[in-house]
């Protein structure tokens, strides 16, 4: 029998700790239960969501290059669940009136949710979605 893992956690990597903070707790509303100068915790039931420099992870992985490189791309998506479309509308046009970056507004996706996404400063794209109710049809 192997040995099991268990995600525990997600760290995400900013230039700008401080700022990307602000969002997170400012906007997504995330209470902050820990914040240095360059590591953030936030609250949140089942994993663990963090903040932390990404220049000083190259410290932690023996200077590894890719973490003082300009990054490229998306790497990762944050999924944030609602309990309902209109939901998904509503936290949607907040956010993107507080200061997110509205990427596509919501919409009802072909695998039965309703999915908005929007960018947080470091241009990090996340989605917004709620599982669409089943329609009885009328027979």
């Amino acid at each position: 029998m192997g040995m099991r893992v268990k995600l525990e956690g997600i760290t995400v990597l900013a230039l700008d700790v401080p700022k990307l903070t602000g969002f997170y707790r400012d906007i997504l509303g995330f209470k902050v239960i820990l914040e240095e100068e360059h590591y953030t915790e936030f609250e949140n039931n089942g994993v663990r969501l963090a903040i932390f420099s990404a220049p000083l992870m190259a410290d932690n992985t023996n200077g590894h290059p890719s973490y003082r490189e300009e990054r490229k791309g998306q790497a990762f998506e944050l999924n944030f669940e609602c309990d309902s479309p209109e939901d998904v509308c509503a936290l949607y046009n907040d956010y993107v009136s507080k200061g997110a970056t509205g990427i596509a507004e919501p919409k009802v996706m072909s695998w039965g949710h309703t999915t908005g996404f929007f960018a947080d400063p470091e241009g990090n794209i996340h989605s917004l979605f709620a599982v669409n109710p089943i329609t009885a049809e009328k027979a």
